[in-house]
């Protein structure tokens, strides 16, 4: 724990309580307060760990206005822990805005290590893993949806999204639609509860597959999708080539614009292309 009054943002468990840390239950019954999305659904969490400290609704319609209050009391001397329902605070979950004007105040904010939903299922996908791209949810109506699937059609990097079990249906059919039946989908559900399951098949077989037991489209979903990769037959080869050798001498960036110009090609499917290949 800090000598001085600190704001800690403290992961809990996203099924297991097992996999809660030492040092997230040491900080949360040091601290003055606990700052938690739902005071209900956290308080089953203290209780089983024997935790008594304060806690405080902080959720997405009241945090801005709490922000004020909570500085006060950092300015008074204490220490608060923020913790949302699972997982790590601020993805996809209340935070930002707290620790925005925490950190603009002066006081610290000590981030602790833990669960998260996002890289926990990713490491058990199959997919590439060295460079991802976390997306958070995608709009719940068909139309909003498909036009960001469409913003991320050719995203060279493993996309990550939760998604809804009342909407993971509707939201693979439009993954079908707008990336084809075969980009690479993986979802993990239950992720360390009982009934976690991880499944990988083309966009179109992985959505049959869910479509045969409604028991596969319930609980906490991840939803993971293969980066876009173009085909080296997808180009000419004389663009490939000289794309290949002005990479040797240029930036990528600057040898796939004057590829482009030379062969009327796409500066940016060029540079993506570069990219997945190491140049």
């Amino acid at each position: 724990m800090e000598s001085k009054p600190t704001l800690y943002i403290v992961p809990t468990p996203i099924g297991n309580l097992d996999d809660i840390t030492q040092r997230a239950l040491t900080v949360l019954a040091q601290v003055d307060l606990i700052a938690c999305e739902d005071t209900r659904h956290s308080g089953k969490l203290l209780s089983h760990f024997g935790i008594k400290t304060k806690t405080l609704s902080v959720h997405d319609h009241n945090e801005r206005q709490r922000a004020q209050w909570l500085i006060s009391k950092l300015d008074s001397g204490e220490s608060i822990a923020l913790v949302s329902d699972a997982g790590t605070p601020l993805i996809s979950d209340p935070g930002y805005h707290l620790v925005s004007q925490v950190r603009a105040a002066g006081h610290p904010v000590v981030p602790l290590p833990g669960p998260c939903a996002a890289t926990t299922a990713l490491c058990a996908a199959g997919l590439p893993s060295d460079r991802f791209s976390f997306e958070g949810f995608l709009p719940a109506k068909s139309k909003g949806r498909q036009d960001k699937l469409q913003a991320l059609l050719q995203e060279p990097r493993t996309m990550i999204f939760y998604e809804s079990p009342r909407r993971v249906l509707d939201t693979l059919a439009d993954v079908v639609t707008v990336m084809g039946p075969d980009r690479d989908v993986v979802l993990a559900r239950e992720i360390t509860k009982t009934f976690e399951t991880i499944e990988g098949r083309p966009a179109a077989q992985l959505l049959a597959w869910l479509q045969e037991d409604d028991n596969r489209t319930r609980g906490e979903m991840v939803l993971m999708i293969a980066g876009f990769r173009m085909q080296d037959d997808t180009l000419p080869a004389e663009t490939v080539k000289a794309l290949k050798l002005l990479a040797q001498e240029l930036p990528l960036k600057k040898a796939a614009a004057i590829t482009a110009e030379l062969f009327g090609q796409k500066k940016n499917a060029l540079y993506k292309y570069g990219l997945e290949q190491g140049w």
